[in-house]
């Protein structure tokens, strides 16, 4: 495409904006934000759920699933699960009571059938559910079964599920560990654990998030170390095999489409002052290389020769952005913890 040519899909995307912005929409909205080819077009206004009737708290996760339908964690009682249409048009809700419903995840079976995994927080329950919300599986807690010690804490944040059915999850705000479950949930092994030294290879500061990553040879696991600022990869035995530095990104689940490893900036920096900070963040994108590309809301990223600068926001789009749902167009969805309870952002692709 030539300078002077404009895409219909560009003309298209920005219809609703020209309306949005004339009704004092909210500061930010119709922004163009990110870099390179992958650059997108801010809807603030994307959700048309009524904040009376479907209130959230902090909208945690998002997956959308092979019909197209996006559903939506939340850690309010009222609405663990919201389920949207990629208008924006609200479809249906549910519950599981969850007052710290945080992970949500899912996997499609061999049959083509889809299940959700999700997470409380509150409990260390580990539940997987029909996409109605019928619970027909259960994890263990880990102490009752012995993996733990009584004094162990166990917060579980988030799950993925195995080429084989098997069920890893992160207690992510626990004790650190990934455990392994097969599919019908007998535990398997943990690995990973905590460790504060700055020699960190495989071990945790807040195991936040937790993927099958798909994008190489063999599939791989891979978890955010939230606080260090890293990912770390596992092979699917819990094998330490590699870690990516990402100074300046303390980031939520790693979530994989394409060859892209998209992940929110829960909290960031600012110039100048490296410690962690709310309010600060933005989505990072990086290629199969695992080399950052792109960082919607954030500054471009620089590289001097192989090290990455720290990252920073760049402009106040957003707060503190808990995920990232991709969806089959290559649109985003943004989903935010802690950030006056607004419902997920959708980004409109460019170009």
């Amino acid at each position: 495409m030539n300078s002077g040519t404009v895409s219909r899909r560009s003309i298209l995307a920005a219809v609703p904006f020209v309306a949005a912005i004339s009704k004092a929409a909210p500061e930010g909205h119709g922004t163009v934000i990110g870099h390179g080819s992958l650059r997108y077009r801010v809807d603030k206004q994307w959700a048309q759920a009524d904040p009376a009737k479907h209130p959230v708290n902090d909208c945690h996760e998002m997956v959308q699933t092979a019909d197209g339908r996006l559903f939506l964690c939340t850690n309010h009682k009222q609405n663990n699960v919201l389920v949207f249409d990629t208008k924006g048009k609200l479809l249906a809700s549910w519950t599981l009571g969850f007052g710290g419903a945080h992970g949500l995840s899912l996997h499609r079976e061999a049959d083509g059938k889809e299940y959700l995994y999700g997470t409380d927080t509150s409990t260390g329950r580990v539940v997987k559910t029909t996409l109605d919300g019928q619970i027909v599986l259960e994890l263990p807690h880990p102490r009752a079964i012995g993996v733990y010690k009584e004094q162990d804490v166990y917060s579980p944040t988030e799950t993925c599920v195995g080429p084989n059915g098997d069920i890893y999850v992160a207690d992510g705000y626990g004790s650190q560990w990934l455990l392994q479950f097969d599919k019908a949930g007998k535990f398997i092994r943990k690995f990973g654990g905590k460790s504060s030294q700055p020699i960190n290879k495989g071990k945790f500061l807040q195991a936040h998030g937790i993927a099958i990553d798909s994008r190489g040879p063999e599939p791989l696991i891979v978890a955010t170390a939230r606080i260090r600022n890293e990912f770390h990869w596992f092979t699917l035995n819990g094998e330490y095999r590699s870690t990516v530095y990402l100074p300046g990104a303390y980031m939520s689940r790693p979530v994989l489409a394409g060859d892209y490893l998209y992940s929110g900036i829960c909290f960031g920096m600012f110039p100048n002052d490296f410690r962690m900070w709310q309010g600060r963040g933005f989505v990072m994108i990086l290629d199969k290389n695992n080399r950052v590309v792109s960082n919607p809301g954030g500054q471009a990223p620089v590289y001097q020769g192989e090290k990455l600068q720290v990252m920073l926001q760049d402009q106040p789009v957003f707060h503190n952005c808990h995920d990232v749902c991709v969806d089959k167009a290559g649109d985003l969805y943004v989903c935010q913890w802690a950030s006056g309870k607004v419902y997920p952002y959708k980004l409109h692709r460019e170009g």
